[in-house]
């Protein structure tokens, strides 16, 4: 059997990796170390990056910063911030000063969420694809009410009526 580090080639010679990768490193890729494992079992690795079950990365990031690429992407496409506050508002239930003092307090998207006043019970009626994955078919609640927040601002940056963006509510 061969030394570590070293493997039999098909002609029966042993070479080692460094004679085959060069004389920089012996050491196997990154992405090799990256894989999971037994003794990990808890973690989920996407793209090289663990990541626990416990959470998606997109829940730690801020309201704060997400909120001025929605106001981008809107005023973008000719619309305003007005538009923008009115249908996150109809979806969470904040008014203008809450949703300022969330923006002031870099709250998580968890916690946005979490401390809504009250999401609106006619959010189901929002349907349609977002980033390829169709928003009513999304099993984490929290994932799913995330992605409801970037339908509506696309439908707002889209053009769309807001009578039809608020599914018939005003």
């Amino acid at each position: 059997m061969a030394a570590p580090g070293r493997y039999r080639s098909t002609r029966g010679q042993c070479r080692s990796i460094r004679t085959l990768v060069g004389a920089a490193s012996c050491r196997p890729p990154q992405a090799a170390l990256l894989r999971p494992s037994r003794l990990f079992p808890l973690s989920v690795y996407t793209f090289g990056r663990a990541q626990t079950m416990a959470g998606h990365r997109i829940f730690a990031m801020s309201f704060a910063s997400i909120y001025p690429l929605y106001l981008a992407k809107v005023e973008r496409k000719g619309h305003t911030k007005d538009e923008v506050d009115e249908v996150i508002t109809w979806l969470t239930g904040y008014d203008e000063v809450s949703m300022e003092k969330a923006i002031a307090n870099e709250v998580t998207l968890e916690d946005f969420f979490a401390e809504a006043p009250g999401l609106n019970p006619n959010t189901p009626l929002i349907t349609g694809l977002i980033c390829g994955i169709r928003v009513e078919e999304i099993e984490d609640p929290l994932m799913q009410q995330i992605r409801y927040m970037d339908k509506l601002v696309d439908e707002v940056a889209r053009g769309k009526k807001m009578s039809s963006i608020l599914r018939g509510t005003t």
